[in-house]
């Protein structure tokens, strides 16, 4: 700050044959934001902090920073600080061992805060309750994320078998009946990513299953099979004692916007004629949206 002849005050604009010093580079900045905001309607530092944010979001998995910036076509040393500035927040975590980025619990938080807002997801909430009673059976929500298919609702009954899943858990495309919904109810292009991630992981170890295989036209067929059943199921060799049968609460595209799963210890549960299969699947057709055709 500066005092002129009549004794007024003002911020001092830098010498024009010398270097601004940090003052007049903070005011300089501020202008030049406060500039873009007005014809923006935004601030240009938080888009770009913002932009940083999704393409790590993206990512299937931890990545690198080099990976980062090349996707928000940034610097990587601008990366940085921002990506700073994200783990104080909780936003993203830095894995200590590889050094690579990944989204943090707040991340999630806000993200599962946003999908319950969604208007399917609240519906088939208000009544899950009376579906687990209806069946003796827990049931979960599930909706497509970044990652796959994540939890969103759960509804335990008291002879509910404990496991590792829980709010938040993501479950894959071939080996959960949520997921085998999802992989027949949604575009293949939302899913091929983690597809052809399964489907890698599965050749790499030599894996098979009795009901699929990562061969093309095995998943076509399981495809198939899913969309004219409105229902996929699993038995209990992917999750050890657990059976599950899950169907797509659906919108006027036909496309999954949740996916309604009940789980139980019971072979009976995934019989063609179980109480629990008609329950199920009254249930997630009362709740779908007509289709609307061209």
């Amino acid at each position: 700050m500066g005092t002129d002849r009549r004794g007024r005050t003002g911020t001092r604009r830098p010498d024009p044959a010398g270097a601004a010093g940090p003052a007049e580079l903070t005011a300089v900045d501020e202008g030049e934001e406060t500039r873009d905001a007005n014809a923006r309607g935004g601030i240009q530092s938080l888009d770009a902090a913002l932009s940083v944010l999704r393409a790590l979001a993206g990512f299937p998995g931890p990545v690198t920073l080099t990976d980062i910036a090349r996707a928000a076509g940034m610097p990587a040393s601008k990366v940085h600080r921002y990506l700073a500035s994200f783990i104080h927040a909780g936003f993203v975590v830095q894995r200590e061992r590889s050094g690579r980025y990944d989204l943090g619990p707040f991340a999630s938080e806000f993200g599962l805060a946003a999908l319950a807002r969604n208007d399917f997801v609240n519906r088939a909430a208000d009544g899950l309750e009376e579906l687990s009673q209806e069946t003796d059976l827990t049931s979960l929500l599930t909706v497509w994320g970044n990652r796959g298919a994540t939890v969103v609702r759960w509804q335990r009954v008291p002879s509910f078998t404990v496991t590792s899943l829980g709010l938040g858990s993501t479950l894959p495309l071939l080996t959960s009946a949520s997921g085998r919904v999802f992989l027949a109810f949604l575009p293949r292009r939302l899913t091929e990513s983690l597809l052809r991630l399964e489907i890698e992981r599965a050749l790499a170890a030599g894996i098979e299953w009795p009901d699929v295989s990562p061969r093309e036209d095995s998943i076509a067929a399981l495809i198939s099979d899913t969309r004219a059943r409105r229902l996929a199921s699993v038995d209990g060799r992917f999750v050890p004692g657990l059976r599950a049968v899950a169907a797509p609460v659906t919108n006027w595209q036909g496309e999954a916007e949740v996916v309604v799963t009940l789980i139980g210890t019971e072979e009976a549960i995934l019989a063609s004629d179980s109480a629990a299969r008609r329950h199920l699947s009254a249930f997630a057709r009362r709740l779908s949206v007509p289709r609307c055709e061209e």
